[in-house]
């Protein structure tokens, strides 16, 4: 019943930005605590950013104070600002939720930094 699909990702150089968007449907998104993931090739997938119904955010130590988790209940959308951007950055990111009885993700998308 859930679909979650990702859009933004690209490439980029070191230091710049990208702003990844995730469309929910077939949900009552604003109860929802949405997160982003990223695998990059040979690593497991981590838990990037989290944001709860109340906005409350959680940031993997990695990418606090450069990337931002958002929420747009009316919209059904969630939103990862990713700023000054790293070469180790670079995975396929991940929407991640949890809605009746399982979790839900989306099929990614792709985000490589490199000069």
């Amino acid at each position: 019943q859930v679909q979650l699909v990702e859009s933004g990702g690209g490439l980029v150089q070191p230091g710049g930005s990208l702003r990844l968007s995730c469309a929910a449907s077939g949900t009552i998104f604003s109860i929802n605590t949405m997160r982003w993931y990223r695998q990059a090739p040979g690593k497991e997938r981590e838990l990037v950013a989290t944001i709860t119904s109340g906005r409350t955010t959680n940031y993997a130590d990695s990418v606090k104070g450069r990337f931002t988790i958002s929420r747009d209940n009316a919209k059904k959308m969630v939103y990862l600002q990713m700023n000054s951007l790293k070469p180790e950055d670079t995975a396929v990111y991940y929407c991640n939720t949890y809605s009746d009885g399982r979790y839900y993700w989306g099929q990614g998308t792709q985000v490589t930094v490199s000069s």
